[in-house]
């Protein structure tokens, strides 16, 4: 298979995630567990999954009684600042795992990476943040990454 930078209209181009699924236990304990640690809004629930809303994407929770424990399979969520997350998941019982990026195991096996807004390249709309509540920046090595694209702001 074929990586180009040129454009190539017969196939889709990918944008972007709209939501990502985990598999979890118990929805109500999951709730819990993301909601020590995160501040979040629930967008639905029902008795088998859950929807935590991220402004225009969100994290779905899927119960079942599978068990797992991610190594390398992870998922990266952004934050508008990581400094107590290290204590808010040791609070909360999550696993944080040895490395150089904040990564922890949820109590079902899910691997989550925290990243900082300021620090990475991904950026939501202006419209997104103000609708968040947020007013969020990024530092000069994200700007220079999306200037090195022609995707600065």
């Amino acid at each position: 298979m074929a990586v180009t930078k040129e454009a190539d209209s017969s196939r889709p181009k990918l944008v972007g995630v709209n939501h990502i699924a985990l598999e979890v236990g118990d929805i109500d304990e999951a709730l819990a567990f993301y909601g020590r640690i995160f501040d979040f809004s629930l967008r639905s629930k029902s008795k088998r999954q859950a929807f935590i809303d991220m402004g225009d994407q969100f994290i779905a929770l899927m119960e079942t009684k599978d068990k797992h424990e991610d190594d390398g399979r992870h998922f990266g969520v952004v934050v508008d600042d990581r400094s107590a997350v290290r204590a808010l998941v040791k609070a909360a019982g999550g696993r944080l795992l040895p490395g150089p990026f904040l990564d922890f195991l949820d109590p079902w096996g899910n691997r989550v990476e925290v990243v900082d807004y300021a620090d990475i390249q991904f950026t939501k709309a202006p419209h997104v943040l103000r609708g968040m509540g947020l007013d969020l920046g990024k530092n000069e090595g994200a700007l220079r990454e999306l200037t090195e694209k022609g995707m600065a702001p």
